[in-house]
């Protein structure tokens, strides 16, 4: 009897772990993207953007993960920096691949919130522009081909350069148990430059599985 007690404890135990693990994915991933806010001193230099994100990684239980995450986030120079150097126009892109754990509060819930963090490497890249015109060929079937002048922009001059930064956030994901959920998020971002850093908060909108 105690021997079929424990066959019977032994199996049923096999089981409950096999099932637990079942309920959720090793592998995740998302994409999203949003609007983006350049805060502090940063804030006084460039205007809102955008932003387009997607991340890959591994679940190591169904409350703690990381992921590789690939983000661009793009920006108008303000006024007060246009200013500043005499240019008409100017941008601001920033690439980023950070590698970030994650730690969900509810992962079985169909209301999920979680922390997100980490750090990797970012790749700025700006420029001052002017409005200018430019020629390009344009083609109908009755007159054939022929020039056509339209809007277009002049590079006055650009900077490049790859840095060290940090981002830290949390967000909330709706879905059910076992399927993919949707989730909005906010992430602090720091990059660090050798006289000083730059910070923006990417609000970000998207899909995870």
């Amino acid at each position: 009897m105690n021997k079929h007690f424990l066959y019977t404890f032994a199996i049923g135990l096999t089981l409950t772990t096999a099932l637990s693990a079942q309920e959720f994915s090793r592998f995740t991933g998302d994409i999203g993207g949003g609007f983006t806010q350049p805060v502090g001193n940063t804030g006084r230099n460039l205007d809102e953007g955008w932003n387009v994100q997607g991340g890959f990684g591994m679940n190591f239980s169904p409350y703690v993960g990381a992921k590789i995450d690939l983000a661009v986030n793009s920006f108008g120079m303000s006024s007060f920096a246009l200013n500043s150097v005499g240019a008409p126009d100017g941008h601001v892109h920033v690439f980023s691949a950070t590698l970030d754990p994650i730690v969900h509060l509810n992962p079985k819930g169909h209301f999920d919130m979680y922390l997100i963090g980490g750090g990797g490497l970012y790749h700025w890249y700006q420029d001052f522009t002017q409005p200018t015109v430019a020629t390009v060929t344009g083609f109908n079937p009755f007159f054939g081909f022929f020039p056509v002048t339209v809007p277009a922009n002049q590079v006055l001059g650009s900077y490049s350069v790859n840095k060290p930064g940090i981002d830290a956030g949390a967000g909330v994901a709706l879905g059910t148990r076992f399927h993919g959920k949707i989730f909005a998020e906010a992430r602090y971002n720091r990059v660090f430059f050798s006289n000083g850093h730059a910070d923006f908060i990417p609000v970000s909108f998207g899909f995870r599985w």
